[in-house]
């Protein structure tokens, strides 16, 4: 029987998937070395805790890191010219193991995990060593049966195009009950009936864009809110936070710091001020944040639509 390019094109992505050891190198490192097809699966890094996953369409790779410490890394291959993967934060809006393409004559697309409406997922699929699916992030399809197994709905993706591997960064504070600058009576938007309900399932995710001084606010993949926000120092690239616990003294959280340590370390923010935003968003937040919520902070500039739609939140 003859095999559809479909098919194929699945059956060379099978053959090429490898899973690499890490050998005592850093995370991150191993990750550059990578091979068409090869991948690192280290969960013991960090058996439990929040989870979140970083793709680099410039680095073609794929980073894991769950109570903030990478524990897996894959090649992908994502959108070609024509075609291209969109960057943003995005949230995993559906899952599918025995997934079929509707748009691509029923093409199988193992291990999906939908990040918008309109065709973007990451599943099984070739990887040559370049881009060249039609906007979607195809992974090795073993790489692929093992992060589905370890994601949930509503989890934040991030899609960036910066040409540059993840660093270390400090904790945020825009949590932090109260505000002493500018912004503190500023106007702001606040619709947390938009969001669906989950059960209390619904990830929240907070975006902050340096470019536009702006923050948004999404929850199970819908955007909440909206605020001005002013970010003092810590210029750089895109940074990502996960909320661990909140108790009396506060939100405590831990950073993505994205070293090479290959150990989470647990941060409170320190008494300056780095988010200058409207006093009552933040006690809003404190409404809607809880363990497992994502803080993702960007230098670029954010877009009018939220993740699901054909626009994304920020370009990388």
């Amino acid at each position: 029987m003859l095999l559809t390019v479909a098919a194929a094109s699945l059956f060379l992505g099978r053959a090429a998937a490898e899973q690499v050891p890490l050998n005592g190198r850093p995370m991150i490192q191993a990750a550059r070395d990578l091979t068409p097809g090869q991948f690192i699966w280290e969960p013991e890094r960090a058996p439990t805790g929040s989870a979140l996953v970083i793709v680099n369409l410039e680095t073609q790779r794929l980073v894991f890191f769950r109570n903030g410490v990478p524990i897996a890394a894959s090649t992908v291959s994502s959108g070609t010219k024509g075609h291209e993967t969109p960057t943003g934060v995005f949230t995993i809006l559906q899952k599918n193991a025995k997934h079929f393409s509707k748009t691509y004559n029923n093409a199988p697309m193992p291990n999906m995990q939908r990040l918008t409406w309109r065709g973007i997922a990451l599943h099984a699929g070739n990887l040559p060593g370049y881009p060249a699916s039609h906007g979607c992030v195809r992974l090795p399809h073993a790489f692929s049966k093992l992060l589905f197994g370890e994601t949930a709905l509503g989890m934040t993706v991030v899609i960036t195009s910066l040409p540059e591997f993840p660093h270390a960064a400090s904790a945020p504070d825009i949590a932090d009950a109260g505000s002493r600058g500018s912004l503190a009576n500023a106007k702001f938007e606040w619709y947390p009936e938009r969001a669906p309900d989950l059960g209390g399932d619904a990830i929240t995710s907070v975006v902050v864009s340096r470019a536009d001084h702006r923050a948004i606010v999404m929850k199970g993949g819908v955007k909440i809110g909206s605020a001005p926000v002013h970010v003092r120092g810590n210029a750089g690239g895109a940074e990502a936070y996960v909320l661990e616990s909140w108790d009396k003294s506060g939100p405590h959280w831990t950073r993505l710091h994205f070293s090479e340590t290959g150990k989470g370390t647990t941060a409170q923010p320190n008494g300056s001020e780095h988010f200058d935003t409207p006093t009552e968003f933040r006690r809003a937040l404190h409404t809607v944040l809880r363990p497992g919520s994502v803080v993702v902070v960007t230098p670029a500039t954010l877009k009018s639509g939220v993740p699901g739609t054909s626009a994304t939140v920020f370009d990388g």
